[in-house]
Parts: structure tokens; sequence; C-alpha cells
């Protein structure tokens, strides 16, 4: 079914309930007892006036009345109406202060899913419950929506004794044990992430009366709590004074619901939206499906409707946290403002900006979209999360979380191509200057994710860099013999940015059928070659690539790589800096090709897919074209060439010098870990670097796939076809030796290159067939090795590794998969990899 034909009956009803309150799904069977309720209930004696007299009232959405020397915050609720409900509202938790630890997250200014949430006056109390707008019966008949109300839970949240109450029924209520629950699930978060089992400490909490605020939209209250373990893990550790005593202060969030008008829009999976509300409409059409998605987006609506261009009621804007130092604020507000280009071209005028956040404004405060500056003991992720109306998928709030880190790694890694002395020169190839360029298109990036964009990861293989919603690599031309990193990183929103605010944003003159125009725009944009993936395996959509030929691009990659390394040493680091700091800097640099050997191997058994509908005419997968699959083998097998792999005596003998005083767990965590210990160990280094290409080669579920493609075409890469070219690449060949200095490479290359494949071998993935394929190749590997004469070095080695590939045992070759050397992972790329680079090994009672 196509986008254009997404169940009508329910846009129809979208649409309707767009126009007038939407009617929450819970309020029905309150309507229908509310007598029986509050049945039973006496009514307060206390009158509200003089409770509250002397306290501090705030008023807003809801007034507060606060004690501060008690530490109290109560709320008058206003008069339930005939269903029990006092009033509802968007509920959002979010962390003020945060952790500092990568790997466990609880970053600052990281929120929990939004809630609607319902105030209910039942007896002498009232409840706090969470409704469920995820199950639906969408224009069904009364009967039909109590049945899917009744067949789903709800959750009551919260629940306090009414303490006073006004003539006109408006209750007062003491909020503070709300306030004091462990909203977040802190402690589960801690337990899960393996750093202990804490318990919420009362008598080491508190609620920050003086802090709360109520405005006409939104109240905001806040809590400091305090997590106690006595068996604190090793990031907590790491980061906290007092590891067995954790305080955070939790931010609760309550914002008035949206007001009617919204229009939501149904998600179509080729437009690059994020989908933020998955509804299961139990009164659909038997000829519909039961599952709909909604995008999530901000309400924006032009003063004229009728007008291609026009000014909009209320733009959309975003302020920078005044955390942020200059010259990265500055940065930051020009990277994120780059949408506006979007908007524009989408025909909305002045409807997007960006400003640093006004002074002595809280980052927290709901009424404001915010670019936040997060700090962290070592780099991480960024986001951008949303506020959003799970009724309709409106955003009411975006929040970005920006790793302060990041640029500094950035600015790392440009002195270690360029060299340090070319750090504040103000040139194209300044690393600082570069730092800010790439900080520029991550905060356009995140803000992105906040203003309902998802990842495109195809956006690197067409136009001039087509989004900023891919992850960027530096674009790095050789010319001669220096590099040239005048076009770095793009600037400004890219041709598929601009496609998707004008999808994803556009109004419609009255009239208009939105559904077939929305339809329309998706078409023009296959029609143009733009490409839309997010999944990471697809062969087009690689992190951190350049360009439409990631072989191309690899082989130029690789002569960055050798360039950079041919000058690395002393310069690579600011003067006065220790020397082991060359460690660091190092890694980034050798490993320099890490993400285009990514790009290059999904060719392999590469599948080309698109997120398709009926009728656009990209329905089909083909796999990708003989040729290139045989051209990407040939290029990944270049970077296993040990002279490629090898350095000068002069680099190896500045990488041994070693860091005195306390560890740097930021510094400790983006070394190499090798079988030489303190002294550095090329031969290990080389052989880490080797298994970015040999392990993702031998992938179980990428041998199965090129096992069918072969099925299907017998001129498509086979399987043997493959594992030859990798094994006899390995191969010792008597004769043709390779020098002593480059020979111990490929040694320990055949050993990884024999456990990653017997890792493969066991894997459960492995289909029949590519598993008997694999060991066959093992196998002639073990001939080859066996039946080699030569040096006696080689000799050695090779009788050594065929004992073991030739023994009938299988546990001699399983043995293997955990003897290997080296055994360490390649040091963290991206901020966090497949699993948690970060973590602390597992202990014997982990595994």
């Amino acid at each position: 079914m196509t986008c254009s034909s997404t169940p009508r009956r329910a846009l129809a009803i979208l649409l309707l309930a767009a126009g007038a309150a939407v009617t929450p799904l819970a309020s029905g069977a309150a309507q229908e007892r509310p007598s029986a309720e509050r049945a039973g209930g006496e009514k307060p004696s206390q009158d509200l006036a003089r409770v509250v007299a002397g306290q501090q009232r705030r008023a807003g959405l809801l007034d507060l009345y606060v004690d501060v020397r008690a530490g109290k915050v109560r709320l008058r609720l206003p008069p339930p109406g005939a269903d029990g409900v006092m009033g509802r509202y968007l509920y959002q938790a979010s962390l003020a202060s945060g952790l500092g630890s990568t790997p466990v997250g609880l970053d600052r200014a990281e929120m929990a899913r939004t809630q609607v949430v319902a105030f209910r006056r039942v007896g002498r109390r009232v409840i706090l419950q969470a409704e469920n707008h995820g199950f639906r019966a969408d224009g069904g008949t009364p009967e039909e929506q109590r049945a899917v109300r009744d067949s789903f839970a709800v959750s009551n949240l919260w629940s306090g004794e009414v303490e006073a109450e006004a003539a006109d029924g408006a209750v007062l209520v003491d909020f503070s044990s709300f306030l004091g629950q462990d909203a977040l699930d802190i402690a589960a978060r801690l337990k899960q992430r393996r750093q202990g089992t804490f318990r919420l400490s009362a008598p080491l909490s508190y609620i920050d009366a003086a802090g709360a605020a109520a405005f006409p939209e939104n109240v905001e209250l806040e809590a400091v709590q305090t997590f106690t373990s006595e068996e604190p893990g090793p990031e907590v550790r790491g980061v906290a004074p007092d590891p067995r005593n954790l305080t955070f202060t939790v931010h609760h969030s309550f914002l008035k619901l949206p007001d009617p008008g919204f229009t939501p829009r149904l998600h179509d999976p080729r437009t690059g939206t994020s989908v933020q509300v998955l509804v299961n409409n139990y009164g659909a059409d038997l000829t519909e499906p039961v599952v709909y998605r909604l995008v999530r987006r901000f309400r924006l609506e032009k003063t004229d409707p009728t007008a291609a261009r026009s000014r909009v009621k209320k733009p959309i804007v975003f302020y920078v946290d005044r955390a942020a130092p200059e010259p990265i604020r500055s940065a930051l507000v020009e990277g994120a403002g780059w949408w506006a280009q979007a908007f524009e071209a989408a025909g909305f005028i002045d409807a997007f900006r960006v400003e640093v956040l006004p002074e002595g404004v809280s980052p927290m405060d709901a009424r404001y979209n915010v670019i936040n500056w997060i700090h962290r003991q070592t780099r991480g992720w960024s986001t951008g999360q949303t506020v959003v109306d799970p009724r309709t998928g409106e955003i009411v709030r975006g929040v970005v979380q920006l790793g302060s880190l990041r640029v500094r790694q950035d600015r790392m890694i440009f002195e270690g191509l360029v060299g340090a002395d070319r750090t504040g020169a103000g040139g194209p190839d300044d690393p600082v200057q570069l730092a800010l360029w790439r900080i520029r298109q991550l905060s356009m990036h995140e803000t992105g994710h906040a203003l309902g964009f998802a990842h495109n990861f195809a956006g690197s293989t067409y136009g001039d860099r087509a989004s900023a919603m891919d992850y960027p690599g530096p674009l790095v031309r050789v010319k001669g013999d220096r590099l040239d990193l005048s076009r770095a990183y793009r600037t400004g929103a890219g041709d598929w940015d601009k496609f998707t605010v004008k999808w994803l944003y556009s109004q419609f003159p009255p009239g208009v059928d939105e559904r077939r125009e929305l339809d329309r725009l998706a078409q023009e944009a296959v029609a143009r070659g733009y490409r839309f993936i997010t999944d990471t395996e697809h062969p087009a959509s690689t992190q951190w690539d350049n360009g439409d030929d990631p072989v191309a691009e690899l082989d130029n990659v690789m002569r960055v790589r050798r360039i950079a390394l041919d000058r690395f040493g002393l310069q690579n680091i600011p003067k006065g800096a220790p020397v082991a700091d060359l460690r660091r800097v190092f890694v980034p640099i050798y490993l320099f090709h890490r993400y285009q050997l990514d790009a290059a191997v999904k060719q392999i058994g590469g599948v080309d897919y698109a997120y398709a509908v009926r009728g656009d005419g990209q329905e089909r997968a083909r796999p990708v074209p003989a040729s290139a699959q045989r051209r990407a083998l040939a290029a990944l097998l270049r970077t296993l060439d040990p002279e490629a792999l090898d350095l000068p005596d002069r680099t190896v003998e500045l990488l041994s010098a070693a860091q005195s005083g306390s560890t740097d767990r930021q510094f400790e965590i983006e070394l190499f870990r090798t079988s030489g210990g303190p002294v550095f160990d090329l031969p290990g280094v080389a052989t880490t670097a080797s298994d970015l290409t040999l392990s993702p080669l031998l992938d179980a579920e990428r041998l199965n796939r090129v096992v069918e493609q072969h099925r299907r075409d017998p001129g498509q890469l086979s399987l043997p076809e493959l594992l030859s070219g990798v094994f006899d690449a390995l191969a010792p060949q008597a004769g043709k030796e390779l020098p002593p200095r480059l020979a111990e490479i490929r040694r320990r290359q055949r050993v990884r290159l024999a456990g990653d494949a017997a890792d493969t071998l066991f894997d459960p993935k492995l289909s029949p067939t590519a598993a008997a394929e694999l060991r066959t190749a093992l196998t002639r590997f073990g001939g080859q090795l066996r039946d080699y004469r030569g040096s006696p070095e080689e000799l050695n080695a090779a009788q050594y590794l065929a004992a073991i590939l030739l023994d009938a045992d299988p546990d001699r070759l399983k043995a293997l998969t955990a003897d290997r050397l080296p055994s360490s992972p390649a040091p963290p790329g991206s901020p966090i990899g497949e699993g948690c680079w970060f973590c602390a090994p597992p202990t014997a009672a982990d595994r």
C-alpha cells in the first residue's frame, strides 16, 4: 500500500481531531461512574484559603503554594469535571544535573518519555494517572472505544490526600511526595549498567521548593535525589566524589496541552522523518491496517495559507545554552541556524531562528527549545530530543544535548593530520577552525533531530553531501604531497535537508488534497535520485564516509593516511605537551581509513534496497553488481599490505613514551592495547587494524548473502572465490617471502584471520553451505601452511598454525578464537560503538 493510500478513514479522523479538542481515551469510563469514584469521601473540613495562608503563591498553569522552610510544594487543582478529571497536561521528567559518565548515560538534559497525565479526584484523594493513547478506536462507537480502553492498562503515578477544598470545588494537595519518587528510574539504570544496586535515600534527598516556578502554560518543579550503594561500579567510582552517594537534580515539567487545530501527518517511509507516535487503531476498517504512524513536527502555520511564500504566526526558535563558551557558542548558533535556509526554500519566511538563551533563564524551562552544552568524563554521542504530544505527534519542545569533548577530539585529529603548529594559524588547515566547522554541522544535525528528522546515512553519496543528517567524515584530498582540507565540511542546508523540511512542514492551501501533494513531493525526490537510508548495513549507508564510489574513496583515504603517517612525529602535539600524548593522537590517524573500510566492505554481499512504496519504481532490491564487489574485494585486500601498516622507526620510537602521575580515563581508553605492555607493539597494532578488514569480510550474514547471490546469479562473486581471495592474500609462498620487517606483521595477520574465520564457523547464524565452504577454506589454508618450505621463522610459524587448523578436534580450533593475538579491540572511533567500548570488562560472575 502506498503512502498515498494510507488509511483514509484514519487520516480523516485525525484531521477532524485536529480541529477540535482531542478526547482522551480514558475519560469515557470515568464519565459513566463519577458518583462511584467520589462516594464515601467526606468533604475536607479545612478551608483552602486558611491552609495556604503564609505560603508563597506562584500563579500559573497550576497555582503553586510553596513552603520553603518545610521544603514542600502544594498544588491548587481546579474543580473536577463530571468525569472526576481536574485537568490534563503533558508531563515530562528530565535531569537538571547528570552523572557525567558516557557509558552509563544519565546526562544533564536527558529526558524520559512524554506522557499525557490527568489529575483525578477520587473521594478524598487525588490520583495522577498517565493515560494510554497508543491504542485507540478512531471514529469507533462508544462501545468500540470502551473495549479498546478496557483492554490496555493505564498507569497511576501518584496519589495524595486532599488537604483543603475551596467553595468552588478546587482542592489543595501536597505534591512533595510525587517529587520524591524515582521518576527517571535512575536506580534501575545504574543496575542495568552494572554500576551497583542503588536505592533512593529519603534523608539525603529534598524538594527544591524555592526553585518551583509557575507560568501561564507550564509549571517547573525540581527535586534533589541521592541514591546510595555499598558496592558502586567502576564508572561511578570514576566520576563521583563519594561513589556510594550519587546526587541528581530531577526536573519535572507540566505543560498545557496543545491547543486544537494541529494537523497530524501520517508517516511516509521515503521522507526522512522520525516516527514518534505508533498508533494501534482497532477502529480501522478491515481494508486498512491496524497500525499507523504519525511523524513528529512543530506546529508551523503561515499567516497566509494560500501564499506560496508567507511569514508564520509563530516561528520556531532554538536557544543555545550560555554554558557553551566562545567561539563555540557562536558556531552553534550559526550551524543550527542553517535550517532557516531549508524553511525559506519550503516557503516559510523567517520561520526558524537560533539565539543565545537569555541571561537568567534556566535551560530546563519548558518554554524554550534549548541546545544544551553537556560535559562528560569521556566523549560521547550528542542527541536531539523532543517533547511530543503522544496523541498527535506535535512537538511542543526541542532539546539538544551536545557533548563538549567532541570538538576537542576533532581538533586533535586535525592536528594529527596537518600538525599542531597549524593550530591558531587561521588558515583552511587550522585545526581549531576545522573543529569549529565540524561543530557547526553537528549543531545543525542534532537540531534536525529535534525538528523531527531522522538520520540519512546515504546523504554523502549524492549531491554536495546532501544532508546534515548524515554523519560526515572530513573530506580530505591529496594535492601533490600535501593534504587539502579546504572543503572538509559542507556548509548550509543540503538538497535532502530542503526536501525533508518541505515534506514535513509544507502547509497547503484550503481545498488542496494534502495527501496527494505529499505523495507527489516524495515521488519527485525519488525521481531526482535523492536517497534516504538509516540502516547501517545498506551498501550506500555508512557513517563518517564520503563519496558515491566507496572503493575510490578508500584508495584516497589510504593515500591521506600514508602522507599523515610518514610525517607523524613531535610536530603533531603542541610544544611543551607530554610526548605520551602522541599515543592518543596516533590512533585516529593510523585508523583513519576505518570508516571508509566499512563503506567498501558493505559492497561484498551487498543488497541495494529502498524504503519503497508500491508504484514508486524502487520496489525491487538488487545485489551490488559483481564487478563492484570484486573491485571492492581487491581494494580491501590492499589495506592488508604489511607495507601499508608499517611505520618508520623514528615514529615507533616516539610511541613508547609513557605518562607519569594519576591515570586519565579520557586518555587511557583512547590508546591501542597490545601485547607489548608499555612498549609500543607495531605488529600488534597492525594486526588490530587488519581485523577491521578481516572480521567484517568474514561476517556470517555477509557470507550467507554471498552464497545466496551466487545461487541466483552464477556470475556473482562466489563464496569460494571470496574466501580463496582472502586466504591466498595472506598465505606464505616459497620464494616470495616478505622482508623480515614486514613478515612479522603477516604472521600475526594469519593468526588473526584463522581466529576470525573460526569465530564465524561457530556462529549459529552461518548457513550450512557457508559453514562447509569456510571449513574447506580453513583446511586448505592449513594445507598451504603445512606444505610451505621457506625461511626458518616462516616455517615454524606456518607449522604451528597448520597443526591447529588441521587438527580433527574442533576444540583446538575453538581455542584459537580466544587465543589469537592481539585480543584487544580497536580503540573507540565513534563516541559509542556497537556494545560499550568504554565499559569495564565483565567479571567472571558476569560471563
